[in-house]
């Protein structure tokens, strides 16, 4: 029943893509890390994207059997092949746990084993499209006035599935679903909110429901910082964290990040650190291209296509006669390279 709904709803997925086609891809990467949320966009075709991240997460030794401290390796492939909108992607998570054992005397051993291998993908089901504030020169009040359609957030969806090649301290028994709701609020150029909502481990006796509230700053072209805030909510306890880091764009295909967490188990403080690397093979390739007269690629401006349309009949008529000097000047130059 399971595999039957999980081939549904990507058929579905595949099907409503054709309906409308929005750009994805971005000129520079466009990373999850170093946050915990998940961004509605997807890659882009033709692009094969790593994130990964060096963890250590430490807490307080509870009594009988805990994991105080884990040291992990987290890596996220992504990747969109035949629509811009749906992207695929994989989450491994290898990492070595303390387990300990405190009653009247305390004592712990070391087990390292895959704690995650999810796979999953995501569709785009709705993008908003704002206000072109560089085509209003009539009011600097309008120009510089919040859009409110900025208010309504792009929206996706997540399926994908908890395999159990896992360390018998993670296995759930079964193959588990995972689905849910991808939000993002683009409130500024330089700020956004994503909000996260999962329903993870389906069917299994250590399902959760866990929400994720991240607010994103641009400091430059280069510089980011996150506040970030994930409250899990599973049957015998809940957990909740806060975290807060800065991340680097080195070039248009490689980030650099670090970050910081305090961790509440249950009743267990503790912390968390990361650094990550993301980094993207770019073999996107633009399905159209405008050409100038000299074969070379277009690139417009809002403001461009504004002067382009307020060109009046003497500035059209002087720029034929401009295109016609330029040919007579090729031709005489090619004569006399002739001669």
């Amino acid at each position: 029943m399971m595999n039957n709904s999980i081939q549904k709803f990507f058929t579905i997925v595949f099907l409503f893509g054709f309906s409308s086609i929005y750009g994805q891809y971005t000129e520079v990467i466009n990373s999850n890390k170093p946050g915990f949320s998940e961004s509605p966009y997807s890659v882009g075709t033709g692009v094969y994207q790593l994130e990964t991240n060096i963890f250590l997460r430490d807490t307080r030794i509870d009594p009988t059997f805990s994991r105080p401290q884990s040291l992990g390796f987290d890596l996220l492939f992504r990747t969109s092949f035949f629509l811009e909108k749906l992207e695929l992607n994989v989450q491994v998570t290898q990492q070595k746990d303390k387990v300990a054992f405190k009653n009247i005397f305390t004592s712990h051993y070391y087990e390292s084993n895959l704690s995650r291998l999810t796979i999953g993908a995501k569709y785009l089901l709705f993008q908003p499209k704002y206000k072109d504030k560089s085509k209003e020169i009539r009011s600097w009040k309008k120009r510089f006035a919040f859009d409110k359609r900025r208010l309504i957030p792009s929206v996706a969806i997540y399926a994908g599935a908890n395999t159990d090649y896992v360390g018998d301290f993670y296995k759930t028994g079964n193959i588990s679903p995972k689905v849910g709701l991808l939000l993002q609020h683009n409130l500024t150029n330089k700020f956004n909110i994503i909000t996260n909502v999962f329903y993870d481990k389906i069917g299994t006796d250590f399902s959760e429901i866990s929400y994720i509230i991240t607010g994103t700053y641009n400091f430059s072209n280069r510089w980011s910082t996150f506040i970030e805030n994930q409250m899990q909510f599973q049957e015998f306890q809940n957990n909740i964290n806060f975290g807060t880091g800065l991340a680097f764009l080195y070039n248009n295909n490689l980030q650099l990040n670090a970050s910081g967490r305090i961790l509440s188990e249950g009743t267990t403080p503790g912390y968390y650190a990361g650094f990550g690397v993301s980094y993207r093979i770019n073999k996107h390739k633009d399905s159209f291209k405008e050409l100038d007269e000299n074969g070379r690629a277009v690139i417009e401006t809002p403001i461009s296509k504004y002067n382009k349309k307020q060109k009046g009949f003497f500035s059209r008529l002087f720029s034929i006669f401009t295109k016609k000097n330029k040919r007579r000047n090729t031709r005489s130059h090619s004569r006399k390279k002739k001669e």
